[in-house]
């Protein structure tokens, strides 16, 4: 039986049920394996809808990739993409001038506004050994007012995202990875400066939980109207006060109440979604989120006649060469290397 905690349990798919401010969760984890010449898979690609490749044959997909996985361009306008690579790496590159390659614990956070396109590819730089891909991305909306700000990216490079440990009576930790938000005391980075979650009053959360086996942790009151969801993706069982929850389920859970998590007998992973509601309408139709279907329509005539500014590119699927480290380049020619 359900406590006052727990709102509504579900079973995850590949596309995660999100609420208010977020849009649209998706969980990418592939077994890639050695890459060849071109950074794509030293292994046939016999069987796959290639351009279309979503089933996970041998344990991995191509996605919209022709030789080397991933998300060639493409368009989004109206809201905001928030990437978490837990393994691997993505090379970016976008409208606006703005690439780089990220990976092994870096986040993206890319607001598209009026309109940006951008790629995300999966290069598989290891030719000597197999190249594992975990990744989160999210898509956070943005209000009306804002669903037209210039395009920004901005990189929250591993180093520097607060980590906080918690340990339990017993003494076993759970760690916090703080994308946004706080905890204890200790406050994430900055996001996007046009972002929902700017305004620490929004208490828009993001956090990637890792429990160990018999580890608990206390998620903290908020508001009333706060939408909290918890995804459990890696594991066994977790109790939600008096609620069992098995793996690759998600609970969604009041904001207004101390919420305790207990771990069963194997290491856990969660994620955590939460935040106060935009309450506005929206209509959304493929890479595009506004309120209305007017802007929806609108957002197809721009692109077809704009193309969100173009593309400065040589390829759709932009990557970059295999020796290059992780680094991020931004519009104005500033460059950040890690």
């Amino acid at each position: 039986m359900m406590n006052n905690s727990v709102i509504k349990i579900n079973k995850l798919s590949s596309q995660w049920e999100t609420s208010d401010p977020f849009i649209f969760c998706a969980h990418h984890k592939d077994a890639y394996p050695k890459g060849n010449d071109e950074m794509g898979p030293n292994a046939s690609l016999a069987g796959r809808i290639i351009g279309n490749d979503f089933r996970g044959i041998d344990g991995f997909n191509m996605y919209h990739g022709d030789n080397i996985p991933g998300f060639p361009q493409h368009p989004h306008r109206g809201f905001e993409t928030v990437t978490i690579v837990l393994e691997g790496y993505v090379d970016h590159a976008d409208s606006a001038g703005a690439t780089g390659r990220y990976g092994a614990g870096d986040v993206q956070w890319l607001t598209a506004g009026r309109g940006c396109n951008h790629t995300e590819m999966f290069p598989l730089i290891n030719k000597e050994k197999n190249n594992p891909l975990e990744l989160f991305q999210i898509w956070v909306n943005l209000p009306k007012k804002d669903k037209f700000v210039e395009p920004h990216y901005k990189m929250l490079w591993a180093e520097d995202i607060p980590v906080i440990q918690s340990r339990n009576e017993k003494g076993k930790t759970s760690t916090i990875k703080l994308i946004s938000g706080s905890y204890n005391g200790t406050r994430s980075l900055d996001s996007s400066p046009n972002s929902w979650a700017s305004n620490r009053n929004n208490n828009v959360g993001i956090w990637i939980i890792h429990m160990e086996p018999e580890a608990s942790i206390e998620l903290p009151k908020v508001s009333s109207t706060l939408n909290r969801t918890v995804y459990f993706y890696e594991g066994d069982k977790i109790n939600i006060e008096e609620t069992s929850v098995e793996v690759y389920h998600s609970v969604k859970l009041a904001g207004d109440e101390i919420v305790e998590i207990k771990n069963g007998t194997k290491e856990s992973c969660l994620l955590l979604l939460e935040g106060e509601p935009i309450g506005e309408p929206v209509v959304s139709y493929g890479p595009f989120v506004m309120t209305t279907d007017k802007e929806i329509k609108d957002a197809f005539d721009d692109y077809r006649s704009t193309g969100f500014g173009g593309w400065p590119w040589e390829r759709d699927d932009f990557v970059h060469p295999r020796e290059k480290g992780r680094f991020a380049q931004y519009p104005n020619g500033k460059i950040e290397y890690r």
